[in-house]
């Protein structure tokens, strides 16, 4: 073992060593909380100069952080900055940012390239590299560690590389960065080793893996598993709407088994930044190996397709009270991709919206969460505020559709005040009064 090795092993034990996060965002953050509040000082990076003076003057812009966490986290030597010159002050580095597909569903591993050129550009003796972005097997390898290799320095000896897997997930009151296990994998033991001393430090568990292509996989594994049974539940979804029966019902049914099922639940599509994406890395890399993953695309197809199958139903729906779907006012309820958070990543709930207006509706929307609709990768033409949820703006509207069942929302309240319903999420169950304006899609 080198020098360098042990002087990292022993700041991480003493927790004298500053740890350095690229990516403020939904996975960053937390995880700059996590270390702060644990004894380190940690200088997080981003290229959002906005939030880089949101989070200094002790402001968040998310939800689930407030803003007296953030002082907190300023009081225990927390700063924010967008002057990656500075990469080269932390001993631990953590990569967060997006790794999102290409119009033709490829990776885009722009944002994981250009921090690794920044890394490389200031890259010192004695620092640790962990990429945490989701991605396919091998990128820690064959993307990431050919960059660093610019600066001359050697792997393993000078400095350290890894893959940690984020696991968070956004508005989950039970699972936390504290208490979701870690799983890590070095380019040899000792980087291993290393990983699980930073992470050991914030977590309750960290799992050591063989290297970092397993710790790739395993996140893969994790999301496409979900994305598949979703799937699956989508499809039944459809064909238990031809043939008359409740799917949820159905469900609910199947999940007293106490063994060999496990519920998932259909909705209007895919949301997040991981389940819709995380698959067709898997099925991109597939293709490099001369392998053509036919159950996961197919999954994928199946998913892609939930916004058409919703907005098919609002038509009949409407066309049942002799509307047309073009000039009908139709208001959408949730834009966040789940309930209660204020991440709008990969939501349905753009996809419903620019459907239904290219088909000539008159769309609005409501979500407590989400004040105003955020510029969207996909969608930059979708802009508007959400409308307060009021009785008379409910009657106003030919059609209330629920793309998101937040906590927030009175579900009687909004069936007694709306002439239809379209409910994609089951919101209404136990809404006794106004029955047969609902409609379940």
């Amino acid at each position: 073992m080198s020098d360098r090795f042990a002087q990292l092993q022993q700041r991480l034990q003493r927790r004298t060593a500053v740890v350095g996060i690229i990516g403020l965002g939904y996975v960053g953050l937390p995880l700059a909380r996590a270390f702060a509040s644990n004894g380190f000082r940690v200088l997080g990076f981003d290229v959002d100069t906005a939030k880089v003076e949101k989070l200094n003057s002790g402001i968040s812009y998310i939800k689930q952080i407030s803003d007296a966490t953030i002082r907190q986290m300023r009081e225990n030597r927390f700063e924010a900055t967008d002057c990656f010159d500075r990469l080269d002050e932390p001993d631990a580095i953590l990569i967060c940012v997006p790794t999102p597909l290409t119009d033709a569903r490829e990776p885009d591993l722009s944002f994981v390239v250009n921090s690794a050129q920044a890394i490389t550009n200031t890259l010192r003796p004695g620092q640790l590299v962990v990429l945490e972005s989701t991605t396919y097997p091998s990128t820690t390898r064959k993307v990431v560690l050919p960059i660093l290799q610019a600066s001359g320095l050697e792997v393993g000896r000078d400095y350290f590389l890894a893959f940690s897997p984020e696991r968070e997930d956004p508005g989950n009151p039970t699972h936390s960065v504290s208490n979701i296990p870690k799983v890590v994998g070095g380019l040899d033991a000792p980087t291993t080793e290393l990983a699980a001393a930073l992470y050991g430090s914030i977590v309750t568990q960290v799992v050591q893996v063989s290297s970092p292509e397993v710790a790739e996989a395993t996140k893969i594994l994790e999301n496409t598993y979900r994305a598949i049974n979703i799937a699956l539940v989508n499809e039944m979804k459809m064909l238990y709407d031809r043939m008359g029966i409740d799917v949820w019902e159905v469900i609910d049914a199947a999940k007293t088994k106490p063994f060999g099922f496990q519920a998932f639940y259909p909705g209007p599509g895919l949301g997040g930044h991981c389940i819709p994406i995380d698959p067709f890395y898997l099925t991109w890399v597939a293709r490099q190996y001369g392998m053509s993953t036919r159950f996961i695309e197919l999954a994928g197809e199946v998913n892609t397709a939930m916004p058409a199958f919703v907005v098919h139903k609002v038509a009949d729906a409407l066309n049942e009270r002799s509307k047309p779907v073009k000039g009908s006012k139709v208001a959408i309820l949730g834009m966040a991709y789940k309930k209660d958070v204020d991440d709008p990543r990969e939501s349905p709930g753009f996809e419903l919206m620019d459907l239904l207006l290219k088909k000539g509706a008159v769309v609005s929307y409501n979500d407590p969460h989400i004040p105003t609709l955020p510029r969207m990768r996909h969608y930059p033409h979708l802009k508007m505020a959400s409308q307060p949820l009021t009785a008379e703006w409910l009657a106003s509207q030919d059609c209330v559709l629920i793309a998101t069942d937040h906590s927030a929302y009175d579900y009687a309240m909004i069936v007694a005040h709306s002439r239809l319903v379209v409910d994609t999420r089951n919101a209404t169950k136990n809404v006794r009064e106004g029955r047969e304006r609902i409609v379940r899609a």
